[in-house]
This record gives structure tokens, sequence and C-alpha cells, in this order.
């Protein structure tokens, strides 16, 4: 789960949108009068300080001011004051609310504490900094910040990094900031947890103390030796350790001063506090960790907890639920619900212990139960329990169990505990976020396919309900009839959603599209527009006009490639018969440091290549066939003996070969087919097979099928080379790659990470099959109603989404090409099973036959900007 998310929650109720940092109170410091030549830049979150002589580099050591609520006021008088005074470039958050994000508990732990940024010309301007400016705020209280070295005790930190923006790809192939290497290179400005010197940069003299100060806190003292890191938050972490003087494992967790903030405020040391005096409240209940110790290391408190043995529930989905299976076993079926029902009468004893001890849980979720090796359950995390009779609301909570607002108490673990009965069965109750009416629906599917008894159900449907108005249940028919209705109440939503006075988005997606892809395929207005389109259901001359302004005149930072940005949009401009559009956003492309893109098929150049050929053919415009020749001749001649980061279509060999697969179609160069091939078994080499013969991509911690970067995509390639050419090993890892695409269960709805794709695949092997109405039926689960139609919950299902790769335009397509007279597909994939009846697309020659080697590296982004 991507804690992130939650951030991109607080705006609106229905959908993902950008956190509403502008939209709260400003500090005060914002309304002073600069002196003249100084420049006030207001950000989204940042307000930037420029003086009327810029001395500052494009990288170097930059000086962060943490701060918290109480001391954020005097913090940033007093760095005005110094910084204007001296004329320093410097920057600070807008105001309070921003602050607090910042500090949360799941806000990224790399930018948490920072306040202010200042940046010196040089290091004696850093050493006049740190010592002037350090004894004007000494004492003030902020958090640590973790990226960064301490200056004293007080709340200057120092790190080196980039200060204008500049962007190079990570080795995952996504587009990071960057900074300048001791070779010239632009490579990574990564902003982790943990203060660190690049190996090219040598230390300031000043700065030396600091960093001896700080090695000599360490753990050697203490009575425990930390072995493991089971969990970090912007709160601390918690670790597994051995208590050296028994032998016994322990638990560790960590609470940072100022920072980790719940929604009362509370920051980690606090809650930390609180669970200490909780469990001590509990002391002697089976199933409840008993608390043996508390200590201070530096600022960080840390509480010591008896070590419960056992696995949490949640990592018990994969090997044991029978819907995972094609064909769940009857046997295996009841297996699993014997174990369930015991696993959830056993949380329902300890809850209802801490209930007579007068203790509200506040948090119970899927992570927060340990099932031991007797299959007995204990609880741990205690952070936000409370006594009961405060009758207090949820501060944090997981989303699939967050109670509603009129539920206080031990109200609130009578909720959860109703959640829990229907997630052991259908992990879908973050659903209930959106809308808890979907409790009925869930509870008629659980009784459907596991032996519950149904009062049971009823039970947790009433408790969860309970203030909700009864919603029908959305359906989905496998024919004609059905195609038509879905296909309308999926446009109404999609429709009713749109926003074409924002300039940021014109419809609601995936978080993603806040970071420069809101005009692409995959999160942005191009993405929908296509899916619209694609499916029959109509041309929105308003939207294309406000996809074409935008990409007549791009924000800073927009993406370019084919999924992330500007070639998508232009892709789709022109299948739109917008041609002198699709023309202008591919020129701003071409304008761009193009050559340098990764060699992803989402942003990168394999996309560049297939768009810009497509829209050579589309637009008459010839010239564009030398670029998109150009940039398959760099996919070519990089080293691809590697293994690939992210396997898939999107960022792995399978979007590479879709690309050669393509221009062999266009040259007959049978070279190209040795380099698809090569790029198919890279991803390959990287699937393993489970226990029911399915192919998926292992990513270490977990194994995915699915469209966007699991083993499905990768079957989509295959499909197309080997409509060309006969492989024995590619037969083979199809055929297992369709047993990956017929489970009962996924997690999520969408194209590139859920049922969608696996429907909008198995489609084009034969529309007749019953896994492909299977698919069609089973896409009701996750369907919600908005504005008299019906739409698909985003990524981690937290709100509605409208995109295609995340949301509702996604599932509009993967229905259109089952059931749709026209079989849809995605750009540069054949609509049916490509080996059938027709032979395949003869070579269409052009004047590019060879392909030559070339090595570009890196990318600059449309506009710099300083940061």
């Amino acid at each position: 789960m991507d804690k992130g998310y939650e951030l991109y929650c607080l705006a609106d109720q229905f959908f993902y949108d950008a956190p509403p940092v502008t939209r709260r109170t400003d500090f005060e410091i914002t309304q002073r009068d600069l002196p003249e030549g100084w420049e006030q830049i207001f950000g989204e979150e940042w307000v930037v300080y420029d003086p009327p002589k810029r001395r500052t580099p494009l990288q170097g050591w930059k000086v962060h001011v943490s701060g918290c609520v109480e001391s954020a006021a005097e913090i940033l008088a007093g760095t005005w004051d110094y910084c204007v005074g001296r004329g320093i470039e410097f920057k600070h958050l807008r105001g309070p609310g921003t602050l607090r994000m910042r500090n949360a508990k799941y806000a990224p732990r790399g930018a948490s504490g920072k306040l202010v940024t200042i940046y010196p010309a040089d290091e004696r301007e850093l050493e006049r900094v740190l010592a002037e400016l350090g004894a004007l705020l000494d004492g003030l209280p902020g958090p640590y910040i973790l990226s960064d070295l301490r200056i004293g005790d007080g709340p200057l930190h120092v790190r080196y990094g980039g200060f204008a923006e500049r962007r190079c790809l990570d080795e995952t192939g996504k587009l990071v900031p960057a900074l300048e290497n001791g070779d010239g290179e632009l490579i990574p400005d990564r902003r982790e947890p943990v203060f660190s010197v690049p190996e090219w940069v040598t230390l300031p003299g000043c700065l030396e103390p600091h960093l001896k100060a700080r090695g000599a806190t360490t753990t050697t003292d203490l009575p425990y030796q930390i072995t493991k890191a089971l969990h970090f938050s912007n709160g601390g972490g918690v670790y597994e350790a051995t208590d050296t003087r028994s032998g016994r494992t322990v638990v560790l967790k960590e609470g940072r001063p100022y920072a980790g903030l719940a929604a009362d405020g509370a920051d980690a040391v606090t809650r930390i506090e609180r669970e200490r005096d909780i469990l001590r409240t509990l002391d002697g209940i089976d199933g409840v960790p008993d608390a043996l110790d508390w200590f201070t290391l530096g600022e960080h408190h840390f509480l010591v907890q008896e070590f419960i043995e056992g696995r949490t529930l949640n990592t018990f989905f994969a090997e044991r639920h029978p819907m995972l299976d094609p064909e769940p076993d009857a046997e295996k079926t009841a297996a699993y619900t014997a174990w369930a029902l015991h696993v959830h009468a056993g949380v329902e004893r300890v809850v209802a212990a801490l209930h007579e001890r007068g203790v509200a849980f506040n948090d119970l979720h899927m992570f927060n139960v340990m099932v031991r090796p007797d299959d007995s359950a204990a609880l741990i995390d205690f952070e936000t329990a409370a006594p009961a009779s405060d009758g207090g609301r949820q501060t944090l909570a997981n989303p699939a169990f967050l109670a509603p607002p009129d539920r206080r108490g031990t109200q609130v673990d009578d909720y959860s505990l109703a959640c829990l009965r229907l997630a052991l069965f259908v992990p879908l109750t973050t659903l209930f976020v959106i809308d808890r009416g979907k409790a009925r629906q869930l509870a008629d599917l659980v009784a459907a396919n596991f032996p519950v008894p149904r009062p049971w159900l009823d039970e947790a449907v009433e408790e969860i309900t309970r203030g909700a108005a009864p919603v029908a249940a959305p359906e989905f028919v496998p024919d004609t009839g059905g195609w038509e209705r879905a296909r309308t109440a999926l446009t109404r939503a999609i429709l009713a959603s749109a926003t074409p006075d924002r300039e940021d988005r014109l419809f609601p997606g995936d978080p993603e599209q806040f970071d420069g892809a809101s005009l692409g395929l995959a999160h942005g207005a191009a993405g929908v527009l296509y899916a619209l389109d694609a499916a029959g259901a109509g041309r929105y001359p308003e939207h294309e006009e406000w996809l074409a302004a935008r990409v007549a005149d791009p924000r800073r930072g927009t993406g370019i490639g084919l999924y992330d940005g500007l070639l998508g949009a232009a892709h789709v401009l022109a299948r739109l018969g917008r041609g002198e559009d699709a023309l202008t956003a591919a020129e701003h492309c071409l304008n761009e440091r193009w050559e340098r893109l990764g060699d992803d098929l989402y942003g990168g150049l394999p996309g560049v290549a297939l768009a810009l050929a497509d829209l050579a053919d589309t637009t008459g415009e010839r010239s564009l066939l030398t670029s998109a020749a150009r940039a398959a001749e760099i996919v070519a001649g990089r080293g691809q003996d590697v293994p690939t980061p992210r396997p898939g279509l999107l960022y792995g060999g399978a979007g590479v070969a879709l690309m050669f697969v393509r221009f062999y179609e266009r040259t007959g160069n049978p070279v190209l087919l040795d380099l698809a091939a090569d790029a198919l078994r890279r991803d390959l080499a990287a699937c393993v097979t489970d226990h029911n013969g399915a192919l998926h991509v292992d990513q270490g911690s977990r194994v995915l099928p699915y469209l966007g970067r699991g083993s499905v995509g990768v079957g989509l390639v295959l499909d197309e080379y080997l409509a060309l050419r006969p492989d024995e090993e590619f037969e083979t890892a199809r055929q297992k790659i369709r047993v990956a695409a017929m489970s009962r269960y996924y997690a999520q709805p969408s194209l590139f990470g859920g049922r969608a794709g696996m429907l909008l695949y198995l489609a084009r092997h034969g529309r007749d099959d019953e896994r492909v109405a299977g698919h069609v039926r089973d896409l009701a689960w996750h369907a919600l109603p908005y504005a008299d139609g019906l739409a698909f919950p985003g990524e981690h299902m937290y709100r509605l989404s409208m995109d295609l790769a995340t949301g509702t335009a996604g599932v509009l397509l993967a229905l259109g090409a089952a059931l749709h007279d026209q079989a849809p597909h995605l750009p540069f994939l054949s609509p049916v099973s490509p080996w059938g009846d027709d032979p395949p697309h003869p070579p269409l020659r052009s004047a590019h036959p060879g392909l030559p080697v070339g090595t570009p590296t890196a990318v600059t982004s449309i506009q710099p900007e300083r940061r």
C-alpha cells in the first residue's frame, strides 16, 4: 500500500485530487513587503524568494530549517530577516496546513520536517549561515530531517543536492530530480531518509564536527541488538531485536518528536507514550503484547514490547484464498472457510477482553492482526487505542476498516469487526470509503462462494450500513443489451466527472496526473477520449478542445512520451482527425532532448518510435519517420543483456519488443524480430510458474499477472510475435499466461493492474470463452454509482478514477474488447487474436531498413524551475 495516496484523498469525497495546500491559510510572513528587486513566487506548496542579484549555483550544500506548528512563525521571521537582509535565495512552505501534511505519519520520510530551504552561494556563505542563523534560531523545536546532517541541537540541517530543477531517468526508467556527478553526467538526486555525501563531493570543514557528533549516537551501549526492520513510517521505525541480557526476542517501536502527526495533532512520541500506558492497562490479556521497557536514544523515544510469534493476517491470502484459483476447489474452499471463521472468532475474543478493561482498540485491520502458529489471534500496534469512556473517533485508520464519523469508542471496533467478516472472504472493504451500501453486494458474493452462515453475514451488513442509503447492486451482462447498458452507465459517469474549467486536469484519475501526466494515455485526458471513441461512446468536441489547448502550451514538467504525456495526446488527436493539433504536440516533444528517454513504452523511446511513425502515416508528415527510426535505433544500440528492472508491457522488454515487431512489419528486416525475441526472453526470465501452472512476473515480494507490469502484458506481445514467427518457448509461455488471466478474484478492477486487463487479454483470444463472460459479470464487484451512472475505483480503491490505466475509461475499453462489435484495443496492439485465419500484416517497406547504434542516456523535462 502506498500511503502517499492518502494525501490525495483530502480535497474531494469521490476523487483523488491535489492536496488542498493552496486553499489553506498562508503563513503571515507572506504578506511582508519585500525590498525593491526581490521577487516572491507562490507555488503549490512553497513560496520562493529570489533576490535582485542571483548568485545561486545549480547544485551544492543546501540548508533546511525544520519546524513545527508551534515554532513556525518565529523560525520564518528569523529566516526572512536574515536571508532578505543578505540577498540569499530561500523558500518556505506556504502555510500551517502544508506543514502538518508534510509531517503526517505517512508523509514521505525524506522530505518530512522541512519548513525552510536556503540556497547558499558557496561554502563560505554556508558556514556563515550555519553560524549566524543557527545562533538566531537555536533552541526552537522541530523534527529531525532524516535526509540531512543536523547542525548542533537546533533546527538547522544540511544536505548536498540540486538547487535548479534538472531531471534524469533512474534505474527503473522513471523521470526523477537530478544533479551532476563528478563526470558531468546527470544522476538521480536521491532524497533517502539517511544522510550521505556524494562520492565526488568533499565534506566542508564546518560540517565535520557535526558529522562526528552524529556518529557518536549509537545503539552500542543499549541492552538490545536490532536484527530486523519490520516497518517504517514518518513517525519512526518498528524493529525486531534481541534482549542481550536474556536472549529474548522483542519489538522496539520508535517515536520521533514533532513527526508522524495524527489527525488530532499528536506526534509519534505522544502516541507511543499512550501505547505504553494502554498496554500496561491491558497487562495479562492473551493476544496483547506486554510493555517491557522504555528508553530514549538521542532525541528518539523507544517502547520495548513483547514479540508476538506469527504472521499478519493479510499475508495468508496469496497462499490460502481459493478464489485465486481459476476453478476454486470445494474442499479447499470449505477448509479456508473454517480457518477464517476460527480466526475471526479469535479476534473477537481479544477485542472483547479489551472492551472489558474499558479500552477501544481503534485500529483493527488485516495488518494489525497476528495469526500465531496455532492459528490463535493476537493484536499489535496499540498507538491509537484509548479509554472507551473518552468516546473518541479514529485518528489513524486503514481505509478498508475506517469507521463512519458517528461511531465512537467501542463502536469503532464493532464496525471494524463487521468489515473483517467480509474482508476475510472478499478483501474489497476499501470500497466502503466511497459507498458503505456496497456491503450487501459483497455479503451476497461471500454467501454465493463460501459455506458461511448467512445470519453471520447479515449481522455484519447491518452494522456496516447503519445510517447509509441502500443502493442497488450493479450488474454487467455479457450480451449486446448488457454492453449497451454498461457503456451508457460508464459514459455518463465519465462525462459527469469532467472539469473543463480546470487547467491541471480534465478527468479525475490517479494522483500521477498531478506529476506531469494529465494529458497522456495512461492517466490523462487523451486516454479517456481514446476509450470513449474506441468503445463507440461518442466524440466530445469541448473536451477535445481542452486537450488541444493544453498540448499547444504544455505545463511545466509535462511528460513527452506515449503513455505519460504529449505523444499519447498527439496519437489520440490524430485519431480524432485533429492532425494539426497532433503535429503541434509532436513538435514540442521533438524540441526536447527526447533521445535521452529510457527504454520503456510508458514514457520512453519505444513509445516515441511507435507514436511518431503512426503520426507520419496519419498526417502525411513523412519527416517524422526519420525521428521514429532514430528512436528505434537508439533502443537497439543500447546494451540489452542485463535484466529488465520492471518486466512487462509498460516498463519492460515487452514494450521494447512491441516496437521491434511493428517496425519489422514496416521494413521486413528479420533482425528486428530477433531483437523482439531477445527483449521478450528477458521478461520471461523474470517470471515464475505457480501451483496452478500460471506464469507471473516475479517482483521478489510479490508476483504479478497484470497487463501493465505483469505477465499478461508480456502475453499481449507474445501474441504479436507468434503471428509472425513460431517459437516453442513462447508458445508454452503464452499458454501459462492464459491461466494467470483466469482467476476468480483480482484485488482491483483496473486495466493496467486488475481484472479489466485480464478481460481485454482473454477477449482477443476468443470472446465466447466462459472466463471472458465471467470477467464481464465480475467487474460488477467493484462498480459504484456516480452521477446517474457507474464508475470504478482507482489504485488502492480509496477514490474513484476515470482514467484509462486505473479507472473507468480502462474498464470501458476492456468491456468493449469483449462485447463491442468493433473490438477496440490499446494503441499498436491487434484488436483480436493475431494468429487466427487472417495472415499477419504484410511488411510496409519504408526508407529505413536498418537500425544503426546510438547511446543517449538522460532526459530533461519541458521547462526548468527552482526547487
